[in-house]
């Protein structure tokens, strides 16, 4: 028995400002979409997206996605999307802890980090 994947919940006011980042800015591909719920995802990353007012305004959370391509997905993205670059993080950088990494941040305060190791 093996847990595959972790996949964050993460919720919206708007859940179009949530397929704004993940479908519109990070190329993920919408699985399934309700009123409420979108289901998104990458390669092997996957979100749940869930419109919900009262949940959105307690917390705007940062979720880390590790990538072994770095290079190429900042370069995706900054074509894509350039104005989602996290003003802390817009370059890959070489972290003191050993990874490489870069942000992206969205109108809402959502906070996605790109790490390689």
């Amino acid at each position: 028995m093996a847990m595959l994947r972790l996949i964050p919940k993460l919720f919206y006011a708007r859940i179009e400002d949530g397929l704004d980042l993940f479908v519109d800015g990070l190329g993920f591909a919408v699985l399934h979409r309700d009123d409420d719920l979108a289901v998104v995802a990458r390669d092997g990353a996957k979100a749940y997206l869930v419109q919900d007012a009262d949940y959105a305004a307690k917390d705007r959370p940062e979720i880390a996605i590790e990538t072994d391509t770095i290079d190429a997905l900042h370069a995706d993205i900054a074509a894509r999307r350039p104005q989602l670059l996290h003003p802390n993080l817009a370059t890959v950088q070489d972290r003191p802890w050993g990874a490489r990494e870069f942000a992206v941040r969205d109108g809402t305060g959502v906070c996605v980090v790109f790490r390689q190791w």
